[in-house]
């Protein structure tokens, strides 16, 4: 009888851990070991050592991360620092002293500089300056992907690292004052439906462009990566800049995001842009020649993702309410 494949999904409750957790487990030859906070805190090194001393893990994907918008990220920034760093840290020095070979380590494109040429190459890492308000999870996040890179270089591990764009989709953030863009204005849309609003108002001019990518494409791509050969892994990244990008490679205004987001959500009324309110960064792109290159590529279309998110929202709205 083959053994099966024992795989740790670090944070399976989040938005991507839970979609990695729904495509592996479509697969006979897998068994998903997770863990919830209250039976495992990833803060705890000696907890995490014990964990996979009992465990037996044979791959990790570390999905697990304190993550929030701008303003958690300006109230805590030694929270979010702090936590980050300590569950990367923990989880990826446990597999390296328990013999697990292969990690997968999840981290944000907030890690480039705030000033990056478009669209942005993984060279880009540690060239600039930092967008202030995200600095100390972006900081904790580049020092995942070096210790990634060190575990490797020192020991031989085969660690390896992807960035994602702007993620959307199941099992998302809808807080009415904490999510990202995309599920406030599919909350804020659904909300203006339901008291037959005339209109609804988004922030800034809406010219702003954003690429954005569903969760599925995100696990998607997660997986592949993982699963590359070593040879072709090791010929298309290098032992300092193994990073890789996912996204789509495509952006669109905010202005348009918000007229398909009330396309889909079925809003008649009129989407009006607030211009004194302020826009953000022009524009945050990513290269994604490098995952192109490893043969991955994005199927899930902006309109099919929102129309799938908008569902799930609507079977499981009653968790969103205040």
């Amino acid at each position: 009888m083959t053994m099966k494949k024992r795989i740790f999904v670090a944070g399976h409750r989040g938005m991507v851990g839970s979609a990695i957790v729904r495509q592996l487990s479509q697969r006979n030859n897998v068994e998903i070991i997770t863990r919830t906070h209250s039976e495992l805190d990833l803060l705890n090194q000696q907890a995490v050592s014990d964990f996979f001393a009992e465990a037996r893990i044979d791959e990790v994907y570390l999905a697990a991360a304190k993550v929030g918008g701008i303003h958690a990220n300006n109230t805590y920034p030694a929270d979010f620092i702090y936590e980050n760093l300590m569950m990367e840290c923990n989880i990826i020095h446990a597999a390296h002293q328990h013999d697990v070979q292969h990690l997968l380590f999840l981290g944000s494109s907030c890690i480039y500089p705030k000033l990056a040429e478009q669209p942005m190459t993984e060279s880009a890492l540690l060239t600039g300056t930092l967008e202030a308000t995200n600095e100390p999870y972006a900081v904790a996040k580049i020092a995942g992907i070096k210790l990634c890179e060190s575990y490797n270089r020192q020991h031989g591990r085969d660690y390896r690292s992807v960035m994602p764009t702007n993620l959307y989709g199941e099992n998302d953030n809808f807080h009415p004052d904490n999510s990202h863009v995309i599920p406030a204005l599919m909350r804020r849309f659904h909300e203006a439906k339901l008291n037959n609003d005339n209109e609804v108002v988004v922030w800034g001019t809406g010219t702003p462009m954003r690429e954005f990518l569903f969760v599925d494409d995100m696990a998607a791509a997660s997986i592949h990566v993982m699963e590359l050969d070593n040879e072709t892994y090791q010929a298309n990244t290098q032992p300092m800049l193994s990073h890789i990008n996912v996204g789509t490679g495509v952006d669109c205004t905010i202005r348009e995001m918000a007229e398909t987001m009330a396309k889909v959500v079925g809003f008649d009324g009129d989407v009006v842009f607030d211009s004194t309110k302020p826009d953000g960064t022009p524009r945050k792109l990513m290269d994604v020649s490098r995952l192109a290159d490893l043969g991955w590529h994005y199927s899930v279309s902006l309109e099919d993702g929102l129309t799938h998110t908008y569902k799930w929202f609507l079977a499981n709205q009653d968790n969103f309410r205040k």
